[in-house]
């Protein structure tokens, strides 16, 4: 246990009491927020619901009953006109048929009613407002419907059913024509009701409206129409039958279950478009014996009621968290000032130990401070012999390029020296004196090599000049003559229809080409393919001098460090590895490149890159 946890671990119980009764109280606020809050929250937006039905069946029938209202009447004042009573007391007069066919259709169209038509005391309808349609009701027998029967006894006729001719819905009103005092024939008055239930359509809302044997004869759900809400037992069947309310149509029962609670009328129908729990509003129409009915869908209800408690128990535990927070933060404060006080006591006591343990520091630091002046001076005498053997590896290095450079036109010297013997020999001075000419050049050749390998160890910022290819490229086979003619090489040169000059030093681009043709001649002097091509391309403002072997090429795992010095692929005694590496420092003094790959067709391929200088400028480059 460190310090810091033995001095707070008397503080931490506190801190977790705290803790468990924050947990504790928001446990059980979430639970009683849960249980009560959610049970309160659903009866709320339920009751909203429920309200929202209330208005909207009261709309609904207030629709109706306005409906009704404006035909109620019609019936009775068509039956009180006097061509109407004529055509009841002489059925077979044509003349007042074609009035009363005429007069009825204008009627019909003026309160844009369903039909209207007139029957005889035995159900025969003689005279109707469709009289010139394709299916008319005259000659029709309606004695069967409760708005001819009711109306002929004197009363008034109300009907709603399923026209048996038109195979329309409607809400029939029949009123009797009396002739001296006696009812002789009805007048009925069919109100269309599609129109209604077209304003029903489209809202978060049901409207049903059942038949006195809950059978729903209008509807905003299409699919519901005949459906009934109440059992269909033989004597409602019976009673619909008799009537014959829905013609053919196919009766069935809705499939639904109540689920009321303790506060609502519920309902959940089990129909697969329709599945769901609806909360349902109802009001009945006795002058009509209809039942109004408003079904809202409950999931929006209950969305709203779970939402709410999701907040609920979201700022519950908001609460709680902060409540946590400070508790936290209490306890920690406490906690920091009782560390303070405990730490403070502690330091002053470590303090008179660290200040007796100091004094005996100071003594080893005074005895320390005497070894690292001895050291230091010792680091001193050994820098400067590392400052000594790093020029001794300098010298070595510059020694070693100046061998191998020198070898060759060593080697070139004492071949045209010992030929220049044999000239002497057999009295050819002239050609004697031009060898030995020439050796006269290869030492000023090694005087500039010299020069200027000492100049490149220095790194100089030598200023480059434009440097004719051509003269190069003979300077340096003049060098390399004797070795391509004893190996029997075949040497290509391919320098262009124009001059090229490139930005260089003539005598280090020399030393290059040099090297690089050495290299191709150890290459193929012991194959039997003994061809190297050497040649020029202008590409751009650059240009390309590629120089192929026909050699074993170079292997994949050395190419990258074939330009490393004193890395050499060669048997011992045959080269010091400098000469590549000292061509690839050379170009990139030029601001050029040089790189190496294998020929498709066997073989290494070199290539120099190097800034083109115009043809017309070049002037003799200083040596």
């Amino acid at each position: 246990m460190t310090l810091a946890q033995a001095i707070s671990a008397p503080w931490q119980q506190p801190y977790k009491r705290r803790w468990l009764v924050a947990i504790g109280f928001a446990v059980l606020a979430m639970a009683a927020a849960a249980i009560w809050g959610g049970g309160y929250a659903q009866r709320f937006y339920l009751a909203e619901a429920n309200a929202r039905g209330l208005n909207t069946l009261r709309l609904a029938v207030a629709v109706l009953r306005g409906q009704t209202a404006r035909y109620e009447n019609l019936p009775e004042v068509i039956a009180n006109f006097e061509e109407v009573e004529a055509l009841i007391a002489d059925p077979d007069n044509p003349e007042l048929i074609d009035w009363v066919n005429l007069y009825l259709k204008e009627i019909n169209s003026q309160f844009e009613s369903s039909d209207i038509y007139l029957m005889t005391d035995d159900g025969t309808t003689i005279a109707a407002s469709n009289f010139d349609t394709p299916v008319p009701f005259v000659g029709e027998n309606f004695r069967y419907r409760p708005y001819f029967y009711d109306a002929i006894d004197g009363g008034e006729g109300r009907f709603f059913a399923l026209g048996t001719t038109s195979f329309k819905r409607g809400y029939y009103f029949g009123a009797p024509v009396v002739i001296d005092g006696e009812p002789r024939g009805v007048v009925a008055v069919k109100a269309d009701v599609d129109s209604i239930e077209e304003t029903w359509r489209g809202g978060d809302f049901k409207i049903v409206v059942t038949d006195p044997e809950g059978i729903i004869f209008m509807t905003s759900h299409p699919g519901w129409l005949y459906n009934s809400l109440l059992p269909l037992t033989p004597d409602r069947l019976a009673r619909t039958a008799e009537t014959r309310r829905y013609a053919d149509a196919e009766l069935r029962e809705l499939p639904y279950s109540r689920s009321d609670d303790d506060h609502y009328p519920l309902i959940r129908i089990e129909e697969r478009e329709t599945a769901g729990e609806y909360l349902i509003v109802s009001e009945t129409m006795p002058a009509a014996d209809w039942t109004v009915s408003v079904m809202l869908d409950t999931a929006s209800a209950r969305a709203q009621a779970a939402t709410v408690t999701i907040i609920a128990l979201l700022a519950i535990a908001l609460g709680t968290l902060a409540a946590a927070i400070y508790i936290q933060r209490r306890a920690r404060l406490q906690e920091r000032l009782h560390l303070q006080r405990e730490a403070k006591e502690l330091l002053e006591r470590r303090v008179a130990e660290r200040t007796a343990e100091l004094a005996s520091v100071n003594l080893k630091l005074e005895e320390e401070v005497t070894e690292r002046r001895a050291t230091e001076q010792m680091l001193r005498k050994t820098q400067s012999d590392l400052v000594q053997a790093g020029k001794l590896a300098a010298l070595g290095q510059m020694s070693a390029a100046l061998s191998h450079e020198f070898n060759q036109p060593l080697a070139a010297g004492k071949n045209y020296a010992d030929n220049a013997l044999v000239l002497i020999e057999r009295g050819r001075i002239e050609d004697a004196r031009l060898n030995v000419d020439r050796i006269s050049g290869l030492m000023d050749r090694m005087a500039s090599i010299s020069r200027h390998l000492r100049n490149f160890a220095r790194n100089p910022n030598e200023k480059l000049a434009p440097v004719p290819l051509e003269q190069v490229v003979e300077d340096t086979l003049e060098i390399l003559n004797w070795r391509i003619e004893a190996a029997d090489i075949a040497l290509t040169v391919q320098l262009g229809d124009e001059p090229l000059a490139v930005v260089a030093g003539p005598v280090r681009l020399q030393q290059v080409l040099v090297n690089i043709l050495t290299n191709a001649i150890d290459a193929v002097e012991t194959g039997t393919d003994r061809r190297i091509e050497l040649t020029a391309t202008r590409l751009g403002e650059r240009v390309a001098i590629t120089i192929r072997d026909h050699g074993p090429g170079v292997p994949a795992s050395l190419a990258e460090r074939i330009f490393d010095p004193f890395f050499s692929t060669k048997g011992v005694g045959k080269g010091l590895g400098l000469g590549l590496s000292i061509s690839y420092n050379i170009i990139k003094d030029f601001k050029g490149d040089l790189r190496v790959e294998n020929h498709p067709e066997g073989g290494a391929l070199f290539t120099v890159e190097l800034k083109a200088s115009p043809s017309e400028i070049v002037t003799e480059a200083a040596q």
